[in-house]
């Protein structure tokens, strides 16, 4: 069943929810917008108690602007994920063990939450892929300065783009992503959200994930590629900086070379071909297993990545420094 708008957004068990599969993985763990807003704490600022913008306002606020946005539309339950816990305990506790301590008696919230939300009735076909319409984001108190007073910028990280139904992988590329959207209200940050719907190009996008499966790596591109993905970390930073820049670390190419043989959507052909299609969601499959703070950067990165080998494909230049 589809979720329907309310003013208060009430949890519902049975309504359908945007991710049926986990759309990150890494630390995090699953929960609900009702769970954060009814059992987690809100941090405050330590010089005057003034709360910060919660987990469940920034997921209401971003509800509600996909609501007023695209009301024609059908619009999913958001699917949450939280990672680094931060436990505490109320004043009449304070003498107990852990191991004796009641529930009501715990206090928890988590310093990163991320979210998405799926417009189910905006669709479009990418190769053999049905890709829909997703909206969401990152919240990491850490970057926040929670010993300052009320008013000073808090950090959050805002998206728009395509998800790919048959892995939940995210597509996400530069004009639907704002890295740094700093607010010092609820209402700010709605507006940067609007901003950021406006400025996306949906169409452009698509035509541009389109244009990767027309375009293959040969079997000893893709081990060219996977090779020089090792040593660009290694690089002096001189020469670092002349290359495409790429943020996945060692543990996301070893998934990627794994899959090129073992993926089941998106593995090499018979003869060892690979379409960029294909190469792109093994990067953005093996950026799942990356913290919440950084996955949605590697996702954009993995979009741009993959463009630079397709215009050196389409160019047949050997200009790429990871395809020489």
């Amino acid at each position: 069943m589809l979720y329907l708008p309310s003013p208060e957004l009430e949890a519902n068990p049975v309504l359908e929810t945007s991710s049926e599969n986990a759309f990150i993985l890494a630390n995090t763990l699953p929960t609900s917008l009702h769970e954060i807003r009814e059992q987690h704490i809100i941090p405050v600022y330590s010089k005057d108690n003034e709360p910060l913008i919660s987990h469940a306002d920034f997921i209401e606020a971003a509800y509600q602007t996909v609501f007023n946005y695209f009301p024609q539309e059908a619009i999913l339950e958001p699917s949450v994920r939280v990672s680094h816990p931060i436990k505490g305990r109320i004043p009449s506790a304070r003498n107990k063990a852990a191991k004796d301590l009641a529930e009501w008696e715990k206090t928890l919230y988590y310093e990163r939450a991320a979210f998405v939300i799926e417009i189910p009735t905006i669709q479009e076909q990418v190769g053999d892929n049905t890709l829909s319409l997703t909206i969401g984001g990152v919240k990491a108190y850490n970057l926040d300065s929670m010993h300052n007073r009320k008013g000073s910028d808090e950090h959050f990280k805002i998206f728009i783009g395509f998800q790919n139904k048959v892995c939940t992988n995210l597509c996400i590329w530069t004009d639907g992503f704002m890295a740094d959207v700093r607010v010092k209200s609820v209402g700010q940050l709605v507006q940067s959200i609007q901003r950021l719907f406006q400025q996306y190009r949906a169409s452009q996008h698509l035509r541009a994930m389109q244009d990767l499966t027309r375009y293959y790596l040969t079997e000893h591109q893709f081990a060219q590629l996977i090779g020089r993905c090792r040593l660009y970390q290694y690089l002096p930073p001189a020469q670092r900086k002349e290359i495409e820049p790429l943020l996945l670390g060692d543990s996301q190419i070893n998934t990627i070379a794994r899959d090129y043989y073992r993926d089941q959507s998106f593995c090499r052909s018979e003869d060892g071909t690979i379409s960029l299609w294909n190469v792109y969601n093994l990067f953005t499959g093996a950026v799942k297993s990356s913290y919440v703070d950084t996955f949605l950067d590697r996702n954009v990165n993995s979009f741009q990545f993959s463009q630079s080998l397709l215009h050196a494909v389409q160019e047949g230049s050997g200009r790429n420094w990871y395809l020489q």
